[in-house]
Formats: structure tokens, sequence, C-alpha cells
């Protein structure tokens, strides 16, 4: 079959066969390895990518379900200033993350912080549910979200709260 879709801004085109996984897609026909090819049953969020907007795994969107869609990577992610706000939150709150999990953490925190800008800690370790990563410090990611959300709120709104 062939699909055209987004992806991380562009207009691209995808000869393939209806089942095959968009993990697999991103990885052999474009050269995106950031998102990794982990446990390939929704269970490790490594594969992390924003799909329509939405945080979603790439291991569980089959080919015939992209068509028309838009897709973001953390490759086209990465230019963009929302990046550049969580990698810092990141770093402030010492959250060392493994090549493993990152792009999905920070896929995971944009989506977080777009649906709710303010999130309580237990909302943030829900957010963060379906990352499963050994490096993935409880109380750091929490310290990390509030300072990206100050961060965000800060450039949206000119100000801290």
């Amino acid at each position: 079959m062939i699909t055209n879709f987004i992806l991380n801004g562009e207009d691209v085109v995808v000869r393939t066969s209806a089942g095959i996984r968009l993990i697999d897609i991103l990885r052999k026909n474009f050269c995106l390895f950031s998102s990794k090819s982990g446990c390939l049953t929704g269970q490790c969020g490594a594969c992390s990518v924003l799909f329509n907007g939405r945080i979603s795994l790439a291991c569980l969107i089959p080919a015939f379900k992209i068509r028309d869609s838009e897709i973001v990577t953390i490759e086209g992610f990465s230019q963009t200033i929302e990046y550049q706000e969580i990698l810092s939150g990141f770093i402030e709150a010492h959250l060392g993350n493994c090549s493993y999990c990152e792009s999905g953490k920070i896929l995971c925190a944009d989506a977080l912080l777009d649906q709710n800008p303010s999130p309580s800690n237990e909302e943030i370790l829900i957010g963060f549910s379906g990352i499963k990563c050994r490096c993935t410090n409880a109380e750091r990611l929490i310290k990390a979200i509030n300072i990206i959300a100050n961060l965000r709120k800060e450039r949206l709104h000119g100000r801290s709260s």
C-alpha cells in the first residue's frame, strides 16, 4: 500500500504493507532512530511519538492508520522552544535520562503540559506511567515537570506562577 502523512512537518509518502508498525517505518524508511524498538508490546514507552498531537506508542500503530496523519518524533520536536524548555527543566532537576527512554520522556512531558499546564504530583506520575525505565527517579521527574511548567508559563504569560 502507498500512504501519505506528515512526518516532522514534511509531507511524505511511503510504500509498505498495511500491518507494518510505525516504529519500523520510522527506523527503516526514514532513518529516525530516536524512537526505540523496546518491548514491541506497548509496555515500555521507548517508541513514543506524537501522533496527531497525542503521545502514542509507535510499536502499536499499524501502517494503515497513519494515512493523512501527523507524526512528530523527537528529531522533529527538537526544533521547538518547548524542547529547549524541557531539556532545561530536566537538567535543572538533575533528571538523568538514558538514551533508551529520553525521547519518550521529553515527548511525554510536552503532551502532559499541553493537556494540563499545572499538573499535581499524582497527575505527573500518572502521565508518565507509560514510560518504564530504570533511570526514572519519581522525585526528580516531579521536580523537572514543575520547573518546565514554570518556564512555559513564564514564556507564555511573561511571569512565573
